[in-house]
């Protein structure tokens, strides 16, 4: 059997994300989740956040945090990086009660003319990963469902952005020109390592998941150009961190 026919649609798993929980009374059905330790650290410092729990990855502890915005309850996590660990908390935030989730990171740039700091939002992604092809029907790309809804929240709020195919890869160490260049025929933009992973968990669970990321590095040239990768201005931050709150609460 090809790896590529590990998708078992009505298989039941032997290991079930509610049995390695423990459920939180009023849990938000709505919430943000951030890849970055900084862009959490600036939320816990602007926002009234209450931690009701805590998921557990690798012999660590990932704070689950409430606030309210606006009149809406909503919740914030900050995950693990990389498409395996983040789907596996995705499970389990579903399994908590999460409905709607909003994700948002930084990705690398395929083309110089995309900027950085750029928002982007993700309609495809290219699946050079192994989670994926547990959740759905093997192919070489994965499209979002709720790709069109969140443009369409960023149309009304006034907020520009970039739409384009996205490189989901395990490999950050493996992304090789002939790669590149074979994505960037394909239609991708940008290079990131969860997209494929946990849309695929949330369109399998029938939960709505939303991604939209920011150019941080650039891949575009012979040399790589790290740009603001680990070193993103305050104020792009803060900027960020807002777009995705006033989203949420839109969801």
């Amino acid at each position: 059997m090809s790896i590529t026919d590990t998708f078992d649609r009505n298989g039941e798993e032997i290991i079930k994300a509610r049995n390695n929980v423990r459920m939180i009374e009023n849990f938000p059905t709505t919430l943000l989740v951030v890849f970055s330790a900084k862009i959490c650290k600036l939320f816990l410092s602007k926002y009234d956040a209450t931690q009701i729990g805590a998921l557990f990855a690798g012999g660590q502890e990932f704070p689950i945090y409430r606030f309210e915005y606006r009149g809406m309850k909503l919740g914030f996590f900050h995950t693990v990086l990389g498409g395996a660990g983040s789907a596996a908390l995705l499970e389990e935030l579903i399994a908590l009660g999460a409905e709607n989730l909003l994700y948002f990171g930084s990705c690398g740039a395929l083309h110089r003319e995309i900027v950085e700091g750029r928002l982007l939002v993700p309609t495809a992604a290219y699946r050079d990963e192994g989670v994926s092809y547990h959740y759905a029907e093997a192919s070489d790309y994965l499209e979002i469902e709720t790709a069109s809804a969140l443009m369409q929240i960023l149309e009304d709020m006034h907020i520009s952005y970039y739409a384009t195919k996205t490189w989901t890869t395990d490999a950050f160490y493996r992304e090789t020109r002939s790669n590149l260049e074979k994505r960037k025929a394909e239609g991708c933009g940008v290079v990131e390592m969860e997209c494929a992973s946990i849309m695929a968990v949330g369109q399998f669970r029938r939960k709505k998941v939303y991604q939209f990321l920011y150019a941080a590095d650039c891949l575009a040239d012979s040399d790589w150009d790290k740009r603001i990768l680990g070193n993103m201005p305050t104020d792009l931050r803060e900027r960020v961190l807002l777009v995705a709150i006033e989203v949420a609460t839109r969801l």
